[in-house]
């Protein structure tokens, strides 16, 4: 059932499945898990964005890869989704629970990401629909525990990155739609995650990990700055009073964070670096609106 993913010849290989099989928490199908291999030039580092998103370059061996496609467990039966750290200690009954409502989540994730299917190497709509899937499941457990606003905070963000790819994929299926619904919904998360985490509503400090991609761990000021910045791109912009408040507040919680202004050695450099870009983009647009708003008054 489960093939390996060979491009001409075993050289190639691109993934490999474990030996050891997981056992689903909730309906106790046992199933391997895929994972990438590494080295011979499989992953190469590109640039960080803005987003804090690692690019690979396409090689040409290899072509694309895409290592959020396989950040997510899924059960091939019962659809039961989650990170793989939780996906193997979640506790049983909340499993069993969430394996009740399986069909509910998979008609809504066909709806999105169709064709769906984990017994196969992963392509990127499976990634798409584990993490859909994945995010529709932590809707449905205790925030508390399982910090569910920040790991929806990280799956809608890096759902609309898996958006974007299958929309250069398939130009004409509508996923640049979709990314943008998914970054609404990243935006809302991130700022929901923060403040939260801020008055003592729901810590998030048992994550390990804030992503929000895999190959490095931004920690609490990377949370602050996406806050910052997915508002900056994708807030609302009809309401402008609404908008500079909003930019305002984002930008004193940049200073606070990584002390604009002032050398600091013990803030990771790019992201230093990217929320001194964000903030003078922030400062640059609250100017030209308090110059325009004096050039109404006169």
């Amino acid at each position: 059932m489960y093939k390996k993913h060979v491009i001409e010849s075993k050289t190639l290989q691109l993934t490999y499945f474990s030996k050891q099989k997981i056992t689903c928490p909730a309906c106790g199908a046992e199933f391997p898990r895929e994972e990438l291999l590494s080295g011979s030039g499989r992953l190469l580092a590109g640039e960080l964005t803005d987003e804090l998103r690692r690019n690979y370059i396409p090689s040409q061996k290899y072509g694309r890869v895409y290592p959020l496609v396989y950040s997510i467990g899924v059960c091939p039966q019962c659809f039961l989704a989650l990170f793989w750290n939780d996906f193997t200690s979640i506790d049983k009954t909340l499993a069993e629970q969430l394996c009740e409502s399986s069909q509910e989540r998979v008609d809504i994730v066909k709806t999105v990401f169709p064709y769906f299917d984990y017994a196969r190497n992963r392509t990127l709509i499976d990634g798409a629909a584990a993490n859909y899937l994945a995010l529709l499941c932590y809707e449905k457990l205790p925030a508390a525990k399982y910090s569910t606003t920040m790991r929806r905070a990280m799956l809608t963000l890096r759902l609309a990155w898996i958006s974007n790819d299958l929309h250069e994929v398939c130009p004409d299926r509508n996923y640049d739609y979709i990314a943008s619904v998914f970054y609404q919904k990243a935006m809302f998360f991130y700022n929901e995650a923060v403040r939260k985490e801020s008055n003592g509503e729901e810590r998030i400090g048992n994550i390990g990990s804030y992503g929000p991609d895999l190959d490095k761990n931004y920690g609490f000021d990377g949370c602050v700055y996406l806050t910052a910045l997915l508002y900056y791109k994708y807030g609302q912009k009809d309401h402008q009073e609404a908008r500079l408040k909003s930019l305002d507040e984002h930008k004193r919680a940049l200073a606070r964070m990584f002390g604009l202004g002032k050398s600091s050695k013990a803030k990771p450099g790019p992201l230093l670096e990217h929320s001194r870009d964000l903030y003078d983009k922030l400062t640059a647009e609250l100017k030209a609106a308090n110059a325009l708003n004096e050039d109404d008054d006169e």
